[in-house]
């Protein structure tokens, strides 16, 4: 029997049998891994609570034939106490789950940088003190850039004159100058540009001072740019409620 043990970011879970279930993980050395946790369905389980999404972990696994196996489990963060109550924060966090399940496709490729990403997006989600939205498209911008993605923000994607520039087009990777563009393209205010630069580069004092509607333009744009990439749709982006919570509107009562 081969032991190794790694620290990791439980991405989902999926019910094996009667009482299992196989967790994927992205984790610090061995990248994606699914493993099986025996038994954690099952009322007397000590692992189940330990092995749930947003789950940050320290995990002793044992290589199997086709899948490795889960020994012990112990909880380094426990994210999702201060996620799954509040549905921006879960939303935006699930969002994160699944971009980082898509971008780590080959088992037992390392993707440190990716790992690290999500723990502190994860972090910042669960501290709530900044926006959960912003917070999520700092996380798919950087995701972008690990991948080899990034955007071409301020200068021309094709052919690098220097920006800004008011045109943005996805297929083409970003800004692109009037000899470049594309038709079709789209012209986001350069504020919108502006956020979406500070995001990709941690200038939260920037990012902070936008406007709600420069915030929504931008999450489309990054949300455009990470599926036109990832070549399909995350199911879990729809759901995300990108609406500061002074907008939303009250649920009514019932009637006297």
């Amino acid at each position: 029997m081969s032991l190794y043990r790694d620290t990791g970011v439980v991405l989902r879970v999926q019910k094996l049998g009667e009482a299992d279930r196989i967790i994927t993980l992205v984790t610090q050395k061995h990248g994606k891994v699914r493993a099986v946790a025996k038994g954690v369905r099952r009322t007397t389980s000590r692992l189940g609570a330990r092995v749930e999404p947003f789950a940050h972990v320290d995990v002793q696994f044992y290589t199997g034939r086709t899948l490795d196996v889960i020994t012990q489990v112990q909880t380094l963060d426990a994210f999702g106490a201060g996620i799954v109550g509040d549905y921006r924060r879960y939303t935006a966090g699930c969002a994160v789950l699944e971009t980082a399940d898509r971008m780590s496709a080959e088992e037992g490729e390392p993707v440190l940088r990716l790992y690290l990403l999500v723990v502190g997006a994860l972090r910042a989600l669960a501290d709530g003190q900044r926006d959960a939205s912003l917070v999520l498209d700092a996380f798919l911008l950087r995701a972008l850039a690990f991948a080899g993605w990034s955007p071409a923000l301020t200068e021309c994607a094709r052919c690098g004159d220097p920006g800004p520039h008011r045109a943005f087009n996805v297929h083409a990777g970003g800004s692109v100058c009037p000899r470049c563009k594309p038709p079709g393209s789209a012209s986001p205010p350069l504020e919108v540009l502006n956020l979406m630069d500070a995001l990709a580069h941690g200038h939260w004092d920037g990012a902070e001072r936008s406007t709600d509607a420069a915030r929504r333009e931008a999450s489309g744009l990054v949300a455009a740019l990470l599926q036109w990439h990832l070549e399909r749709q995350l199911r879990s982006l729809p759901l995300v409620e990108r609406r500061p919570p002074a907008e939303r509107q009250p649920v009514a009562g019932p009637a006297e």
